[in-house]
C-alpha cells in the first residue's frame, strides 16, 4: 500500500517503528488525522480499537481477513463509520486498481 502512495501509521504498543514510520501505543496517541483504521488484531481486541476510532471520528474501519467481530462492526456502523470485515485491503485494492 505504501508503494501505491498510502501512508501507513503503525499502532502497536510493542514496537517503536514499522515500515519506516514511528509506531504509536494506541490510536489516541496518533497526532494527526486518521482516514481509515486497518485492524490486524484478534477479534476479541477489535471493540477497543473501534471505540478509539469512534472517539477520533475516523470515517472507516477495515478488519483484515479472519478478523470478525460483528458487535464491534455494528458499534462502528451505529457511529456512522464505513465498515469492512474479514477482507484484505491490499487484495481489494489490487482487484480494483491493479
Amino acid at each position: 500500500m505504501q508503494a501505491q502512495g498510502y501512508r501507513i501509521i503503525p499502532v502497536n504498543p510493542n514496537i517503536t517503528e514499522a515500515l519506516g514510520e514511528k509506531s504509536y501505543h494506541s490510536l489516541l496517541d496518533v497526532p494527526e488525522k486518521i482516514d481509515i483504521v486497518n485492524v490486524f488484531r484478534r477479534p476479541e481486541f477489535v471493540e477497543e480499537v473501534v471505540e478509539q476510532a469512534i472517539q477520533l471520528k475516523v470515517p472507516a474501519v477495515w478488519m483484515q481477513e479472519d478478523v470478525v467481530n460483528p458487535r464491534a462492526a455494528e458499534r462502528a456502523r451505529q457511529a456512522g463509520m464505513f465498515v469492512v470485515m474479514d477482507r484484505c485491503i491490499l487484495k481489494e485494492h489490487r482487484a480494483r486498481f491493479g
